[in-house]
């Protein structure tokens, strides 16, 4: 009976977490700052450096980066926070 109560406790707890109730996104963002072949490395260095980002993809032609990330560790603000503390502004693009 006790095992089967930790057990119940266990799976009641999972599912009331937050990481239980995460999802990955994606945002483009629109990146208009970028003009040479080293900006979009360090525009996604910026990305990669936030926690909970898991993926970015940067275009110096269509001046965007795509970034996969985790809404339970970081959202939209601290993706542009990040760009635009590397000199590089950025909006979501709709």
């Amino acid at each position: 009976m006790t095992k089967f109560l930790t057990a119940a406790l266990l799976g009641i707890s999972l599912l009331a977490s937050p990481v239980a109730l995460a999802a990955q996104k994606t945002v483009t963002l629109s990146v208009p700052g970028m003009y040479c072949a080293t900006c979009p490395i360090t525009v996604k260095g910026s990305l990669t450096a936030v926690p909970g980002v898991a993926k970015v993809v940067v275009s110096l032609a269509q001046k965007t980066a795509v970034v996969t990330f985790d809404d339970a560790k970081t959202a939209v603000p601290a993706l542009i926070t990040a760009t635009t503390n590397a000199g590089y502004p950025s909006t979501p693009v709709n």
